[in-house]
């Protein structure tokens, strides 16, 4: 019978739920029930260091509710950033998108204006196309970029 009074005291009770909350965040994460398990870690700890709390269910939820909310409304963003990352804008990626344009090139296999051709751009083949015939070994320059293949002129 003690073994029972022993595993229903609030604290190992709140403590539990927290580990399994912690376990869900894990198994499904979003970044939001890790905070609930936190808050009933709190809970727990303040079980352990107050009798008027561990005699009150009212209290233990309320502290609950107060402590899950306000760490997931402080901690959540900061978190988010570091376990999540960081989206670049999507003005930074066409930035990205053209950061090949105007550089010179050397055609690697001949250019054709219907076939298109290879050039090497920083050690890597790429796909090229052309209004006009032009020779492998000669230095072009790209003038747009079109998904992977690169618009080439002759300089």
């Amino acid at each position: 019978m003690d073994a029972i009074k022993d595993f229903l005291k609030p604290e190992l009770i709140w403590f539990l739920v927290g580990l399994v909350l912690l376990i869900f965040e894990f198994i499904m994460p979003g970044l939001i029930i890790g905070f609930f398990g936190a808050g009933a870690w709190v809970v727990a700890v303040i079980c352990l260091l107050s009798a008027y709390v561990q005699g009150s269910i009212n209290a233990q939820l309320i502290i609950f509710i107060i402590a899950s909310v306000l760490s997931l409304l402080l901690l959540r963003k900061w978190l988010k950033g570091i376990f999540i990352g960081h989206v670049k804008s999507k003005q930074d990626m066409t930035e990205d998108l053209n950061e090949f344009i105007g550089e010179k090139v050397v055609v690697k296999e001949k250019i054709t204006p219907k076939a298109g051709g290879k050039v090497e751009l920083h050690g890597t083949n790429w796909v090229a196309e052309a209004d006009e015939e032009i020779a492998a070994g000669t230095v072009v320059e790209i003038v747009a970029k079109d998904n992977l293949t690169l618009k080439v002129k002759v300089v």
